[in-house]
């Protein structure tokens, strides 16, 4: 049996479908028994639980043959790395009293800094935490730039005839999609070939800049002269806080953007067949950014494409 934590987000979501149609039996970690019903007429066990709450994870933990763990987007936290510390540390406390063998995390590229890149450097703590636990063989799954992260410039496209945001026009991006992400995950938790503690990076399927993906969704919505602008950071700050970010998780985001801009948050991994992922940006464009273009609602926790 597995567990899968953020069992109705966009990764998990992807692990627990794939997990039952090859007919393993899954437990699926959400924080409401609503949000979790649609996984739940698939076949999983739904189990409500707060990923903070050691005890209820430790419930949710038990008999598992693996574990894919996940942090939960926080956007409104006053202390988001204290919140990603109690994540770890609630999760760990749980694998080693359960006595779970296998767990493969979901990270981020650029998690090789424990300090200086707002919620990537968050990742790395995590990391270092459930590095810790006994007899645990763990495999960090360090994803690259969410195509999700692109979904809030709906907005700005339709107020505005263009996209903007903290990221510089030109930075390279190895965007991915999240579905490839919990596809990967999903094979690791099904093969578990991976001992001790490794990481593997996923860069998607070719890197990108911001002033490339405006020309890709401007073609998908049919304004071909659709451009990007980098947007001041005292701009944007009054912008994540309507869109319900704390003061604390835009400093956070905010800092993780300087990072990307500067180049600290870096792949380590040459590209290669195996961190190379399927979906292009032009597939998701017309798959998921032009259905949200026409109407779908866009909540603000896709800034981090969870």
């Amino acid at each position: 049996m597995y567990v899968v934590l953020g069992a109705t987000g966009n990764s998990g979501s992807v692990v627990a479908e794939t997990l039952l149609s090859k007919g393993e039996k899954v437990r699926a970690v959400g924080r409401s028994k609503e949000r979790l019903a649609k996984i739940e007429a698939r076949g999983a066990e739904p189990f409500v639980a707060d990923q903070t709450d050691s005890a209820a994870l430790t419930r949710a933990f038990e008999g598992a043959r693996a574990v894919y763990f996940m942090v939960p987007p926080n956007i409104s936290s006053p202390d988001c790395r204290g919140f990603q510390a109690q994540t770890g540390d609630a999760a760990a406390t749980a694998l080693e009293v359960a006595k779970v063998r296998y767990v493969v995390g979901l990270s981020s590229y650029g998690a090789q800094h424990a300090a200086g890149c707002g919620p990537i450097s968050g990742l790395n703590l995590v990391e270092r935490r459930l590095d810790q636990v006994p007899g645990l063989n763990v495999l960090h799954l360090r994803a690259g730039y969410f195509m999700e992260n692109t979904l809030p410039q709906v907005d700005a496209i339709k107020n505005y005839g263009l996209m903007a945001g903290p990221v510089k026009a030109d930075a390279i991006l190895p965007m991915i999609a999240t579905r490839d992400i919990g596809a990967a995950a999903a094979d690791a938790l099904l093969k578990l070939d991976f001992s001790g503690q490794q990481t593997r990076e996923l860069l998607g399927q070719r890197d990108l800049t911001y002033s490339e993906v405006a020309k890709i969704i401007g073609a998908g919505i049919g304004k071909p002269d659709l451009a990007y602008s980098q947007a001041p950071k005292d701009q944007m700050a009054g912008i994540l806080a309507n869109v319900g970010f704390s003061q604390d998780f835009t400093q956070f985001f905010l800092e993780m953007c300087d990072a990307i801009n500067d180049g600290r948050v870096v792949a380590l991994e040459a590209r290669s067949a195996k961190n190379t992922t399927p979906t292009s940006f032009e597939t998701f464009v017309k798959e998921v950014f032009v259905p949200a273009y026409r109407g779908q609602a866009v909540a603000a926790s896709s800034f981090l494409g969870r």
